[in-house]
């Protein structure tokens, strides 16, 4: 099955909808400024789409079961992971039961839930819908995590704890990569852990500390267990590092409490990785550690997600999946908790999911000297920024080092939003959220032509009466010749919204010249040595377009004129647009992406070839995958006519020319 990378939330947890995204027009179509993603303390009801049921509603009788099961699922062979969405949560047990004694392998069952976790074959699947207690059938998709001295006066925090203000009786949640439980920076402040960790049989394994699939006694979320650790690097290092920051003795909130719940899983599969582990976090997990938040009695401010998956340039709220993840957040928000996500790190104009859900703050990152950093997602889906380059935080065996990402802004903004509540603890939510954005610095910047208009974090006009500082104009680009400049901070370490825990993460660049990475700085003497943070992986801005022959002249190794690492980059970022790679077609690495160009037998095989040329060519920077999703669709059919194969072929390699 697919390994997708969000979010983390790989931490990113990388973390899809039936519809699928919102994809770019050819030019990007852009949702004007004014547009705003306004939380409501009284949410409505997530939307009702016909890819989105509400349970509690639908009739579900009179559902079709072919339509309840997701394009694609199992449509070539082999089985899948997939979440069952129930009408009731009193329908889990005996639904449960009845796939187990028709041989569907029931993976995860949880307690007063309307779902369930299955791997079963199309057929399988198939049948299962036909249950009319089963309202729709979904791929359980994974995230990945999305990659402090002057942050803190830039954003005004230090005026603010100078006042008297740190946080004290304010609460953040962390759902991240666990946390180091010892930590100087954490001493007498985590008060409460959790750990909802998926596995399965292809090398999937629990980071929980019993080895189960969730755990909520004792260090449930310690990040120092053995399978956290490989070749003597910590891989859940993100999680502790993303808590520091917003509620660390140097953190933005340093007198909040922390709630760190370690959602994420221990992937051993190097084609997926690029080495021998690394993490992912499953929607599944990710939807039981946000209902364990929400049930919580602790006076909790904020949800902090630094993790992403799909990029969307649209509300994903109408998605299959947004919608879920938009019923989540309504429900923390009725309660006075705001879910903080970041927005990514592809320099992409829109965010990765989850930060597309209306109802979420969605960050991006600034650097230290008020300018958008060059990797950093924007656009009108982003309600704040906030500062990510070059940030020191915490991590494991008593040691902080620099990171950079869209995962080091977000916790900047909940802790914001710890300090907010302790100020104004009888402010609703929404108030606060609307304070920070409307006393935030206006960064203005075009995207697509349209001006947009988004606010940096200003504690200090927001807590301590300081006036609003004056916009700032932004020119956001990563260069015009399809490089990145070489002297810019890099994100650490991610292929999606933020840092993850391999070294050898793609360099962004267009060119042949990798990206030279940033300085860790380790400020805690200590024995071992920190691992280097990896180069941000990001959209090319070459826009050239290429034909199947000349990628897979490209792709075959010291063959062309574009570096492996950026090769590699492309991939990543078309595993998280696509439906098809690697979701049906493996096209994950160099080799396998090579034999798909190169081995167009079938009329399949050839869209394959055509689809995978297209988006080689998207992720080299050119716009424009309306044909791409229409193709797609296509070859997520269980039954393509040869006509429709040939036509959707045709039609892309028009777009290639």
């Amino acid at each position: 099955m697919r390994f997708r990378p969000l979010i983390v939330s790989t931490i990113a947890l990388a973390l899809l909808p039936l519809s699928g995204p919102a994809y770019a027009e050819d030019p990007t179509p852009t949702p004007q400024p004014s547009v705003t993603q306004t939380p409501t303390e009284q949410p409505p009801p997530p939307p009702s789409t016909e890819d989105s049921p509400d349970p509690e509603s639908a009739d579900p009788d009179s559902a079709d079961p072919d339509s309840k099961v997701e394009d694609g699922l199992g449509v070539d062979g082999g089985t899948e992971r997939a979440i069952v969405e129930l009408t009731h949560p009193a329908e889990t047990a005996p639904v449960a039961t009845q796939a187990a004694a028709e041989s569907v392998d029931v993976v995860l069952q949880p307690q007063s839930q309307p779902f369930m976790v299955v791997e079963g074959t199309a057929e399988e699947l198939a049948k299962l819908a036909e249950d009319p207690r089963v309202a729709s059938i979904h791929r359980d998709r994974t995230y990945t995590p999305a990659e402090v001295a002057p942050s803190l006066s830039l954003i005004g925090a230090d005026k603010v704890h100078a006042a008297g203000n740190a946080g004290a009786g304010q609460v953040v949640a962390v759902l991240d990569t666990g946390i180091d439980v010892d930590h100087p920076w954490f001493k007498d402040r985590i008060v409460a852990q959790a750990c909802f960790s998926a596995t399965e049989d292809s090398g999937v394994e629990s980071l929980c500390p019993n080895g189960t699939n969730a755990q909520t006694d004792g260090n449930a979320a310690d990040a120092m267990t053995p399978k956290c650790l490989l070749d003597g690097v910590n891989l859940c290092d993100h999680g502790s590092h993303v808590a520091g920051i917003a509620a660390g003795t140097g953190g933005v909130a340093p007198g909040a409490g922390i709630v760190a719940v370690q959602v994420f899983s221990r992937l051993n599969d190097e084609a997926s990785c690029g080495e021998p582990a690394c993490l992912v976090a499953y929607e599944s997990s990710l939807r039981q550690a946000l209902d364990y938040v929400r049930d919580l009695n602790q006076p909790i401010a904020a949800v902090n997600m630094s993790l992403g998956g799909m990029l969307y340039d649209q509300s994903c709220d109408t998605t299959e999946e947004g919608a879920i993840f938009k019923e989540k957040f309504d429900a923390l928000l009725a309660k006075g908790i705001a879910t903080v996500v970041a927005a990514g790190n592809e320099y992409y104009e829109g965010t990765a999911h989850p930060a597309c859900v209306s109802t979420a703050v969605a960050v991006g990152a600034n650097d230290n000297s008020d300018t958008i950093a060059e990797w950093s997602n924007r656009g009108p889906l982003l309600d704040l920024f906030a500062p990510g380059v070059d940030i020191e935080s915490a991590v494991p065996d008593n040691t902080t080092v620099v990171y950079s990402g869209t995962s080091m802004a977000t916790p900047q903004v909940t802790g914001a939003l710890a300090l907010m509540k302790a100020a104004s603890p009888g402010k609703p939510m929404t108030e606060l959220i609307e304070t920070l954005k409307s006393t935030g610095r206006p960064y203005v910047y075009d995207v697509s032509g349209t001006q947009v208009t988004t606010p940096r974090l200003d504690l200090a006009a927001a807590l301590t009466g300081a006036a609003v500082q004056p916009p700032v104009t932004q020119t956001p680009s990563p260069g015009t010749d399809g490089t990145i400049d070489d002297t810019a901070p890099e994100p650490d370490p991610s292929d999606s919204s933020g840092p993850t825990p391999t070294p050898t993460d793609p360099a962004p660049s267009a060119s042949s010249t990798p990206v030279p990475l940033p300085t860790v700085t380790v400020t805690v003497t200590v024995t071992e040595t920190a691992k280097l943070p990896a180069a941000v992986c990001t959209r090319g801005t070459a826009a050239q377009k290429l034909t199947a022959k000349k990628w897979a002249l490209e792709l075959h190794r010291a063959s062309g004129t574009i570096s492996d690492e950026t090769l590699s980059c492309y991939l990543k970022l078309i595993g998280k647009s696509s439906k098809v790679f690697p979701e049906l077609t493996k096209a994950s690495s160099l080799g396998t992406a090579y034999r798909v160009l190169k081995s167009p037998q079938t009329r399949k095989a050839k869209l394959d070839s055509a689809l995978l040329t297209a988006w080689l060519n998207w992720a080299h920077g050119t716009n424009g995958t309306t044909a791409l999703a229409a193709a797609e669709k296509v070859r997520l059919s269980s039954k393509p006519s040869a006509a429709a194969l040939k036509k959707a072929t045709s039609n892309i390699l028009k777009t290639v020319k």
